[in-house]
């Protein structure tokens, strides 16, 4: 039977547990068709997907995905300052977070490969706190934490945090309406199977 070359697949834990990861938990899946840069700076918990064709590149900062985030196909995650996704937090397909963003206004070298002098580059951790969702083709801007349970509508540029449980959405992103919270009952249920 031939190998279906359309569909890489998946790493198993085995494959996972060979390669240089800061921390790498149980039923995690990742593309094969992903590039992941800076292994030991990935932290990973449990039951984690990350579909194909992604990016993450950690810097000198860690890039923390907690546990059940899933990371649709397709998105980006640049995290030379740090990212911290927590707990049932999810990128739709074609999400992208940047820690840095260079200065386009005074004058400033606009390159990551002219020295950090010369250059006017600002750089701040993202934050995605539990139950968080970003949705399709969204970009997330350096500094900003999305507080708990926030949502964010597709297409959105988000420069700014975010109110818990708040639906988001355009360009920039503003508030357009509240999300029903999730039970946390039913949550400490699920957090204790790990």
């Amino acid at each position: 039977m031939m190998a279906n070359p359309f569909d890489p697949g998946y790493y198993d834990e085995h494959e996972l547990s060979l390669l240089n990861f800061g921390c790498v938990g149980r039923n995690v899946h990742i593309a094969k068709n992903c590039t992941l840069i800076n292994l030991s700076k990935l932290f990973i918990g449990s039951n984690v997907r990350i579909d194909g064709n992604t990016v993450i590149v950690a810097g000198a900062e860690p890039i923390t995905l907690r546990n059940f985030i899933h990371i649709g196909g397709g998105s980006t995650i640049i995290g030379g300052a740090g990212v911290l996704l927590e707990d049932f937090s999810n990128l739709s397909a074609g999400v992208r977070i940047f820690t840095r963003s260079d200065d386009y206004t005074n004058g400033a070298f606009t390159n990551p490969m002219v020295p950090e002098r010369y250059s006017n580059v600002k750089a701040a951790a993202v934050i995605l706190r539990r139950h968080v969702i970003v949705g399709s083709g969204s970009i997330i801007l350096p500094g900003v934490t999305l507080e708990e349970g926030t949502a964010i509508g597709a297409l959105s540029l988000v420069r700014k945090s975010t109110e818990p449980w708040t639906v988001y959405a355009g360009i920039p992103a503003t508030k357009i309406s509240t999300r029903k919270r999730v039970n946390r009952k039913v949550e400490t249920e699920l957090l204790a199977t790990l």
